[in-house]
């Protein structure tokens, strides 16, 4: 099974996109984006240096205008990527280049919305002096325990023995000089403290944006950032889009979520290198592929027809099922036979774990037309649980 992932801020580096603006399209869809984005995606992609694609209002929409046009390579025709990607993913701000990919948005209303993010996020980090440091090796929980000894949040749980912290310079200087113990402290040339409650007025500038966007729900499994669990619901894919920018990334749990799956192959989209790095220590034996230049296109290609597989919700019409946000048993937590009317947010069962029990709702209820799991069967992030019709639009009235 594949598995698509699009990079965060921090990725990128002086003229990555140079060798791209070779492949026919991207050069005009990049010049498109950039339109839509109010910034020069095309130089800042290639002549820009390191400190001026550092700035957030410039690094974040430079990212996801990448991520887009480089992802049209790979996949030249989209619809047929639903039936040959199992699920994708994006760390951070690359969230929003995988909710693209999912179908959950428009290029043209990502682009906006992360312009937005890249502004709203630069002058929340202006408020305060705030910062971000990696933590290298030590146990996660001491790692943990000593950043909140000194005040500061575990911003990004990125798995393989790497955390990052985040919080005012003074505690970052203080944390450095008392670090825990078996690890590393290295500072990182970020704006602010990202996904802390920091960036809170950055969430509520973007909820107000979000309240505008029209969604559509993703075809195919997309796990998120928050917790690792596979979102069916365009609109909670939005929300968790917005309250992500002040929430700790858990990468970790996004990839033990693949491992659920049954992954073998992960493709990193551009500026590609960091999450494929990360998976070749938390996920043996999968094949992995950064995808940084056009010469990288080929290798992918073999490497998509050698793991294609479908996520079981993209040939289907996706507002009519219910799906497993995380692997456990299924517990059915109502008697509905074929036939029978549901009610708004009726809760339908639990998916139950040995850590917690996660509820599975139907929003906009429904017509059973199909259990596709019992109770007490295993099932796995993204599987399809019921199948429901819409009610009549008499019936709703």
């Amino acid at each position: 099974m594949l598995v698509i992932v699009a990079p965060g801020q921090g990725a990128q580096s002086p003229g990555f996109l140079t060798p791209w603006l070779e492949v026919p399209g991207v050069r005009e869809r990049l010049t498109w984006l950039s339109a839509v984005a109010g910034i020069d995606l095309i130089e800042h992609g290639t002549v820009s240096d390191a400190d001026t694609i550092r700035d957030t209002a410039i690094a974040q929409p430079l990212i996801v205008g990448a991520g887009l046009v480089t992802m049209l390579s790979l996949f030249p025709h989209p619809s047929s990527a639903f039936a040959r990607i199992g699920a994708g993913a994006g760390h951070s701000v690359g969230e929003i280049t995988a909710a693209v990919g999912a179908g959950v948005m428009t290029a043209e209303q990502a682009m906006v919305f992360v312009r937005e993010r890249g502004r709203a996020m630069a002058a929340a980090s202006a408020i305060t002096p705030t910062g971000m440091s990696a933590v290298l090796g030590g146990e996660p929980d001491a790692v943990v325990a000593k950043a909140t000894e000194h005040r500061l949040t575990p911003a990004n749980m990125n798995g393989a023995g790497q955390i990052v912290v985040a919080g005012t310079m003074a505690d970052l200087r203080a944390f450095a000089e008392d670090p825990p113990e078996g690890a590393r402290v290295r500072p990182l040339e970020v704006a602010g403290a990202f996904h802390t409650e920091h960036m809170a007025p950055a969430v509520t500038t973007l909820s107000g944006y979000a309240r505008a966007i029209s969604t559509h729900d993703p075809r195919l499994r997309l796990i998120s950032n928050a917790d690792g669990q596979v979102v069916h619901d365009g609109r909670e894919v939005l929300a968790r889009l917005v309250s992500q920018v002040r929430s700790p990334v858990r990468w970790d749990l996004c990839m033990q979520a693949m491992a659920d799956l049954g992954v073998t192959a992960v493709i990193e989209i551009p500026p590609a290198g960091t999450l494929v790095g990360l998976a070749r220590r938390a996920l043996p034996g999968v094949q992995t592929l950064a995808l940084k230049t056009p010469d990288d296109l080929p290798a992918a290609w073999e490497l998509i027809n050698e793991h294609s597989a479908s996520s079981p919700i993209g040939s289907q019409p996706t507002w009519r099922l219910l799906i497993a946000p995380v692997k456990g048993t299924f517990v059915q937590r109502i008697t509905a036979a074929v036939g029978d009317s549901l009610p708004n947010d009726a809760i339908v069962g639990t998916i139950d774990t040995l850590r917690d029990s996660t509820p599975i709702t139907a929003p906009h209820g429904g017509v059973v037309v199909e259990w596709l799991v019992h109770d007490g069967d295993p099932v796995s992030p993204g599987q399809p649980i019921l199948r429901l019709h819409p009610e009549p639009q008499e019936a709703q009235a």
